[in-house]
């Protein structure tokens, strides 16, 4: 059985949050989803959950970071092109999203960053492989 990874983030707004996703090309689990909650699907085994920051803090006894001056986590997606990386970007800033830095060409890999409406950070990255000096 393959492992599957869970990261679990509070949000402010599970609506809003859920309505930003959306219009990147997230899709979620109804059967994780409530008013507390939901399970955001990236990958086959790789699942978002976004939780509510009043049931978040049930799931621990530390405060919840405040994003807009700390950071806890950056979350890093590979894409299968340079395009589908400005594609999400774009897609993030459009939603009510930002930019978080500029964009990182090392050739072989190109990556851009933006921070979501709850102010979590997440880099979208396109790596060639095949470019890499051995």
């Amino acid at each position: 059985m393959a492992t599957k990874i869970f990261v679990n983030l509070p949000v402010k707004n599970l609506n809003k949050t859920i309505e930003f996703f959306t219009k990147l090309g997230f899709t979620f689990n109804p059967q994780f989803t409530d008013e507390n909650a939901t399970c955001m699907i990236v990958g086959e085994d790789i699942f978002v959950m976004l939780l509510v920051e009043k049931f978040f803090k049930t799931f621990t006894k530390k405060e919840i970071c405040d994003t807009a001056k700390d950071t806890e986590v950056i979350i890093a997606l590979s894409t299968e092109s340079r395009e589908k990386v400005d594609q999400i970007i774009n897609k993030a800033i459009e939603a009510g999203g930002s930019e978080s830095r500029a964009p990182q060409d090392y050739g072989w890999m190109y990556g851009r960053s933006f921070q979501d409406i709850d102010g979590h950070l997440w880099e979208i990255i396109y790596m060639d492989e095949s470019a890499i000096k051995k």
